[in-house]
């Protein structure tokens, strides 16, 4: 008999505190348990920091991540010298080409007909031509050079040579590092040797092949130096 009281007791304690236990978890009006909405609010303020922290690191990631400007292509300048507008013609279809900007190397002193008269040894180009280190002065200059990193170089073929005024527009601005080729119109003279003195004077610039031709093939050689 007391072993069966005993383990009555024992169920009554049981249930006395699974009722004291069920007690503690009043319900609201509504019916919700007073605990499983503490922890939904709860569940639901964490997913909230979480998302806003989530938000932070994507805009910081965003504005970190941003790509670099892409560098521009090449600026290339088409500098020639005319003396009877045969070069000229040549060098506007090859800027036009290109989509280059075009200089004119303009002498301070302009070049008559009998300055040109290659058959007379007392004209001006032929006192030019039999002195190497005559340099003609030009009027004007290159803007802002520095900005321009192909130059093409054009000019008449004077005794198998670039006229001596060239010489004058290349020991005027440094070429350094930057991309040369030169470009000739003549009556019979090929491209020959002609830039010699060209290379001599910007020696630290990368030359390309030079050609003498007319303005239907020059752009033919132009896309050939793989320059744009």
């Amino acid at each position: 008999m007391k072993k069966i009281t005993a383990i009555i007791l024992a169920a009554l304690m049981v249930l006395s505190l699974a009722a004291c236990a069920g007690g503690r978890g009043t319900t609201d009006n509504n019916g919700n348990n007073e605990l499983a909405q503490n922890a939904a609010e709860k569940s639901q303020t964490q997913e909230q920091t979480s998302g806003s922290d989530i938000t932070q690191e994507s805009d910081s990631n965003s504005s970190d991540s941003e790509p670099a400007s892409e560098p521009e292509g090449s600026k290339i300048l088409v500098a020639y010298f005319s003396a009877t507008n045969n070069t000229e013609g040549v060098a506007q279809k090859l800027a036009d080409g290109l989509g280059a900007d075009l200089y004119e190397i303009v002498p301070e002193q302009p070049y008559t007909d009998e300055d040109l008269d290659y058959g007379n040894s007392e004209s001006r180009s032929s006192v030019e031509m039999n002195d190497s280190d005559s340099r003609p002065a030009i009027s004007g200059s290159v803007e802002n050079m520095e900005q321009y990193n192909v130059v093409l170089i054009g000019y008449p073929i004077w005794w198998g040579e670039a006229p001596r005024i060239m010489s004058t527009f290349m020991e005027s601005y440094d070429f350094s590092g930057k991309t040369l080729a030169a470009f000739c119109t003549s009556a019979s003279s090929g491209f020959g040797s002609s830039d010699s003195a060209l290379r001599e004077a910007a020696d630290n610039a990368v030359w390309l092949d030079g050609q003498r031709f007319s303005a239907e093939d020059v752009m033919e050689w132009a896309d050939g130096l793989g320059i744009k």
